[in-house]
């Protein structure tokens, strides 16, 4: 090696998706460089961390966070400098954002632009999705515009009319864009009539607040959605995504539709694993606001199975930082209050903890890939999720034994609650490398400054041809994409 490399990551077992290796991880100017066997030298370098007898895993991606997002009259407390922090502090390097329409007014372009802005801010790498609300005769030309600007997936709502829904039509339209465009079709799968009707019933009955809201958005309406969102997928062509799926039924209906040849993928998130709807009877039912909501705890014990048995393809946080102030202004009324939870800082143990506990023969690669490898394949993001020469040097020294309690005052995501506030959980990053950049160790965070990147995205079916093609015949540019 004709310079010295910034750092070297030395001894390490480096775990990835694929399997496990004990290697020195040779970084310099921001990408692993070498993987060099354990039994060699270790090289020379600026710096070197030793990471005998640790795992040393790829820094997490996170599909799924909403970043200063105005739904209504409600705006998350956060920025891109305070999210991007929490997320490195959690060991995910790599999040990716939507730029979703705040009104009738902006565009979905508009909204992604302006989210692109505000991500001069962060401290890890962003990508972003657009979403789509209503159609009109501009749209195709806005899908256009964000795909030469990266930005290759788009997200729907099936539900939330009167801000973020987005009629049959719409989604139908767009999922032919995304097709012509090589692109991926994100869809909040909810079926709009029935939790209308169902909470109306509620409201009418003296029974909206929000100990209710479980029973208000049954699992009926999420796998209704998520059929007839595969069937016009199937019908279009359109590969799709379903985001935070919180029941085993909604994932079986993908993993048919896989059978059958479908591109779908399934998301859930840590509080699907890990919470069930007896949170809503405790004596804070408002930190538990989201949709959808908990399930049962037979359904979280399904949903766990799922995940164990690789049919759930990523795990995302769904990261919206609301405060207390704002959970409590009308919890007499679900519909008044803003849905969401922070987590994108507590994704890591939250999730690994729920893999991994029991007897279900689960592996740290199982988890490397739903916590990186599978949401940086799927999002179609260049050299992301993979520890190996030419991707990027985000990295975890991850300790897979250690527990720590969560205390929501001292986590780091600008909210003053977590939802997992006093739970033990296994699974903690010792050392964060981000862009070849030592961010978290022993002594704390070392703020490295706006430095994250904007990640312009591939096409899918582009991203995935390449990663299929055998090894030796791959195409030096797809080698590390």
């Amino acid at each position: 090696m004709s310079h010295t490399p910034d750092l070297v990551i030395a001894h390490g077992t480096v775990v990835n998706s694929f399997g496990r290796q004990t290697a020195h991880v040779v970084v310099h100017d921001g990408r692993v460089v070498q993987l060099l066997d354990a039994s060699e030298p270790v090289p020379a370098a600026t710096r070197t961390v030793d990471a005998s007898g640790q795992l040393v895993i790829p820094g997490g991606v996170d599909g799924h966070c909403h970043v200063a997002q105005v739904t209504g009259r409600f705006r998350t407390l956060d920025d891109y400098r305070t999210t991007s922090t929490a997320a490195l502090w959690g060991g995910t390097t790599t999040i990716i954002d939507f730029g979703i329409p705040r009104d009738a007014q902006e565009t979905p372009l508009d909204a992604v632009l302006n989210k692109k802005r505000l991500a001069a801010e962060s401290r890890c790498d962003v990508a972003l999705h657009g979403s789509v609300v209503s159609w009109d005769e501009t749209v195709p030309w806005q899908l256009e515009q964000l795909a030469a600007e990266g930005v290759r997936s788009v997200k729907m709502y099936t539900t939330n009319r009167g801000t973020t829904m987005a009629d049959g039509d719409t989604i139908l339209k767009v999922m032919r864009e995304m097709v012509r465009l090589d692109g991926l079709t994100y869809i909040h799968a909810e079926h709009d009539p029935i939790i209308a009707d169902c909470t109306q019933q509620h409201a009418d009955d003296g029974r909206i607040g929000v100990e209710h809201l479980h029973r208000t958005r049954p699992e009926l309406a999420e796998e209704v959605s998520v059929k007839e969102t595969l069937a016009m997928a199937k019908y279009t062509g359109a590969p799709v995504y379903f985001v935070h799926q919180s029941t085993p039924g909604a994932v079986d209906l993908v993993t048919e539709a896989r059978e059958r040849g479908q591109e779908a993928y399934s998301e859930t998130c840590p509080h699907y694993l890990t919470l069930d709807d007896s949170v809503y009877g405790s004596v804070m039912p408002e930190w538990y606001a989201c949709c959808p909501p908990m399930r049962s705890a037979e359904t979280v014990a399904a949903l766990k199975d799922r995940l164990a048995d690789g049919a759930i393809h990523t795990v995302a946080s769904d990261h919206s930082c609301y405060d207390l102030t704002q959970k409590r202004e009308r919890p007499d009324d679900i519909r008044e209050m803003p849905h969401g939870l922070p987590g994108v800082e507590t994704r890591m143990p939250v999730t690994f903890t729920a893999l991994m506990e029991g007897a279900r023969g689960a592996r740290v690669e199982d988890f490397v890939e739903v916590f990186a490898a599978g949401p940086a394949r799927i999002n179609a993001l260049p050299r992301k999720g993979t520890i190996a020469p030419g991707f990027d040097a985000d990295l975890v020294i991850f300790d897979p034994v250690e527990e720590r309690t969560v205390d929501g005052d001292a986590l780091h995501m600008g909210t003053d609650f977590s939802p997992f506030d006093g739970r033990t959980l296994t699974g903690w990053p010792a050392v964060v490398v981000s862009a070849g950049r030592v961010v978290v160790d022993s002594d704390g965070f070392h703020d490295p400054g706006p430095v994250g990147r904007f990640v312009a995205r591939k096409g899918f079916t582009e991203h995935r041809d390449a990663l299929s093609w055998p090894q030796e015949s791959r195409p030096a540019v797809y080698a590390a994409s």
